[in-house]
């Protein structure tokens, strides 16, 4: 998952909310204001401490808001420097300030940061609004637009100008006063609800704890699982048992392997319930008010839907487009999904049972299926992907790609002692950016994985401003001296988000604003998405998937068997996402409010389209993070979307050789490098030469 600018233009705010009363630092003293000797000018985290945080947002507020009078009140006639240009630039230290912040809100917070953050959120969208919503400032740029066509910019220049008008139309430049209230009414109560949203599922997620305290519960569980629940238990106070979470690393495992069905079912209703019980922490009031939100401001700007308002800005175009491409690929997987669930069904039968199959089952029983058929389980598997083999593979993957380098710093400040800091160098070794990795779960992270940046790339007076580009994920943890061995998942993910690094490090843009990962939802996934098909190429695995003991390559055998099994499970795999698509459609292309309650909504939605009761969608309503709280409301499809991308622009490396020296510069110049300087199609067509065939996505899944 990408994360692009946490705070766009239009979510910067204007008013500061009252500090406490306690002794605030001088600004002078203020390491988020002022210029610090760091390697490579990156944020000063050994500095940074919480209290700096408000006052460095007062001070960021009061000079932006200077600047956008010296723009609204420049006597001179308005032109592209004047005003574009200038419009692009200000706002650089609160830009700076709140990407420190929201940053670490999301991968380092604490209850300090999360309750600045809720009490920002109001503000910073009152800002964005005063700015997006000043009729002198719109009509300066409104007459600039009016004259594109004989400007005389260059084709970058000409984006930004169409960007820049465009961004003020959708943000209600051009209603009456009285709706611009309005809006400016809605954007605060969205920007309190979808921070609370995300604040109540992280407390959730927290707050379970499954304590097993007989060593026979354990049974089916992998050593290093059981390993790494004793370590828990022992850090939480709990020493002599084992404690298993609702992180990834610890509840997926724990339902592919325990044979303990009961605590299986335990751990899963934890899971599949959070923020779905009734409690403080309960999101289902506040994402029915986030979504019905979204249609209110739609309406208001003139669409028939959230949904239609998000999809004109991405290569669907339309909701009709993207409810096309998830009916055409459910039909098939569904129809797949139902034969797994009949193997698994006889699985459990073989074994003397009469239940029918649950959820909570269904990671267990093709577990047991794929060894059998296959002779392949994750067991096998993770000790060829340690981490740093998984790493190095990725860096390596890049090296015979692009000819970049990566090497280890440990002289530059980081917000955590797991972060890893590397100094990426291009072909002729040249200073391309940096990359931070953080990779382990814990209590002040949130879930998931994703890609962000501490500064994005950018040119000043023609000189390439390098990148400070973040990839943060949620691993297995290394167990005493044993390396953190991923699941083959894991591993893809890693490569996954390392592609989404390098679309922030490759960029070659003039500005911060379409630099890097600046482009629509469904093409932003591809850079990432395409990295993964490295990840599981043979002639690559033999390269990086190294036993972690004996330093042997991972055999063909196993490889082999990898390959045999790679469409396996990919009916549940595939409808668990689809539905989860499907969802966020369903809420966000509403032309009505919604009245129904959200347990009864989802399950609507899903006896619609058939869904087994089997399987429940990847995210359930209450916490689908990606939707209500992360920037993809009605975009989760973009993933499938940019999968059609990914596996056609793989195939062009397969047909010429994977490290392809004409098809990798290729891909780098017309993807990699343009951020969103072009159109996302004809981008795609200049690499491709044609635009992308879905058979290859269809071969890839196992559903043609």
């Amino acid at each position: 998952m990408n994360k692009k600018s946490f705070l766009p233009f239009l979510v910067i705010a204007s008013i500061f909310v009252g500090c406490d009363n306690e002794e605030k630092p001088k600004q002078s003293d203020n390491p988020l204001l002022i210029d610090n000797e760091t390697p490579f000018n990156v944020p000063p985290f050994d500095q940074i401490k919480d209290e700096h945080f408000r006052p460095a947002f007062d001070e960021a507020l009061r000079q932006h808001n200077l600047e956008i009078e010296h723009i609204v009140n420049n006597e001179e006639e308005p032109n592209f420097t004047n005003t574009i240009l200038a419009l692009e630039n200000a706002g650089s230290v609160l830009s700076q300030v709140s990407t420190i912040f929201f940053n670490l809100n999301s991968a380092h917070t604490n209850d300090t940061i999360q309750a600045i953050a809720k009490d920002l959120a109001p503000v910073l969208s009152a800002h964005g609004d005063e700015i997006k919503l000043n009729p002198k400032l719109f009509a300066r740029v409104k007459v600039i637009y009016g004259k594109k066509e004989s400007l005389g910019v260059d084709a970058e220049d000409l984006k930004l100008l169409e960007e820049t008008f465009k961004g003020f139309v959708r943000s209600g430049a051009n209603l009456s006063d009285t709706d611009k209230e309005k809006l400016k009414k809605i954007n605060a109560k969205l920007s309190v609800l979808t921070t609370q949203f995300g604040q109540n599922l992280l407390a959730e997620t927290n707050a379970y704890e499954l304590v097993v305290d007989k060593r026979e519960s354990l049974a089916g569980l992998p050593e290093g699982l059981i390993s790494a629940a004793a370590d828990v238990a022992k850090a939480k106070g709990n020493d002599g048992k084992w404690v298993f979470t609702l992180s990834n690393p610890s509840v997926m495992p724990f339902l592919q392997y325990a044979d303990n069905r009961d605590l299986r079912k335990q751990i899963w209703e934890a899971y599949q319930l959070r923020g779905n019980n009734g409690n403080t922490n309960d999101n289902k009031k506040t994402l029915i008010e986030i979504a019905n939100l979204r249609l209110e401001k739609a309406k208001l700007l003139g669409y028939s839907s959230h949904a239609a308002y998000v999809l004109e800005e991405s290569m669907a175009s339309n909701p009709t487009n993207v409810y096309d491409l998830l009916n055409k690929l459910w039909t098939p997987a569904l129809a797949k999904a139902k034969i797994e669930a009949e193997d698994i069904q006889k699985e459990i039968e073989a074994a003397k049972d009469t239940f029918k199959v649950a959820p909570y089952d269904w990671r267990y029983y093709a577990e047991k299926i794929r060894v059998k058929r296959f002779a392949l389980n994750e067991a096998e598997i993770k000790p060829y992907f340690s981490l740093p083999a998984v790493r190095e593979g990725a860096f390596a993957t890049a090296n015979k790609l692009w000819g970049l380098s990566f090497v280890a710093l440990n002289n530059v400040p980081v917000y955590h002692p797991e972060v890893e800091v590397y100094e990426v160098k291009d072909k002729d070794g040249s200073h391309l950016g940096l990359l931070f990795a953080d990779f382990f779960p814990r209590e002040s992270k949130r879930g998931g994985a994703w890609m962000t940046s501490y500064r994005k790339q950018y040119k000043e007076e023609g000189q390439r401003i390098a990148p400070v580009i973040s990839i943060v994920c949620n691993f297995t943890k290394p167990v005493g001296e044993q390396p953190a061995l991923l699941t083959f998942d894991e591993a893809s993910t890693l490569f996954h988000e390392f592609g989404h690094a390098l679309h922030g490090l490759l960029s070659d843009v003039k500005y911060k604003s379409l630099s890097g990962t600046s482009v629509p939802r469904d093409f932003v996934e591809l850079p990432s998405q395409v990295m993964e098909n490295w990840a599981a190429d043979p002639a690559v695995l033999k390269t990086y998937a190294k036993h972690y003991q004996t330093g042997e390559a991972i055999p063909d055998s196993l490889i082999a068997k990898m390959e045999k099994a790679g469409t396996f499970d990919q009916g549940f795999a595939t409808v668990e996402y689809l539905s989860a698509s499907l969802l966020d459609m369903n809420y966000h292309a509403a032309t009505k409010p919604i009245t129904t309650e959200v347990n009864e909504f989802e399950n609507e939605a899903m006896a619609k389209i058939g869904l087994i009761d089997a399987i429940i969608p990847r995210y359930r309503s209450s916490y689908f993070q990606h939707i209500f709280s992360g920037g993809y409301s009605a975009g989760y499809y973009s993933y499938i979307w940019s999968e059609v991308l990914d596996a056609d622009a793989f195939a062009a490396f397969k047909e010429k050789g994977i490290y392809d020296q004409g098809t990798a510069v290729s891909f780098r110049k017309s993807i990699l490098e343009r951020g969103g300087t072009g159109n996302p199609a004809k981008m795609y067509r200049a690499f491709r030469g044609a635009d992308p065939n879905p058979i290859h996505l269809m071969k890839k899944r196992g559903l043609n």
